[in-house]
């Protein structure tokens, strides 16, 4: 007897529209393996044909930062201006740089 659906874990799912771009996130499924959860992930999150291709990676394999830490993780350190290329001169002549 195999064990229920939801006790399958949780793969989380993104899809490439075409070629060159970037596989974006489109959902989860529950699936007891990799092999069924990308069939899953096909069948559930392709339907239309839109995507190019598929990933699926299992989701307690993925370490996230917590939003709590915002500002630590994503801050612009606007004080720290050596890392702004705000103090060179550009040489006359050179219009794109």
């Amino acid at each position: 007897m195999s064990a229920a659906p939801a006790d399958w874990p949780l793969w989380e799912v993104f899809v490439r529209a075409r070629r060159g771009l970037t596989h974006l996130h489109v959902g989860s499924v529950h699936a007891p393996d990799a092999e069924l959860a990308l069939h899953n992930a096909r069948d559930l999150h392709t339907r239309r044909g839109e995507g190019a291709s598929i990933w699926v990676v299992p989701a307690a394999h993925i370490t996230a930062s917590d939003p709590d830490d915002k500002d630590a993780y994503f801050d612009p350190a606007l004080d720290k201006d050596f890392r702004h290329p705000a103090h060179f001169e550009l040489p006359e002549g050179v219009e794109h740089l």
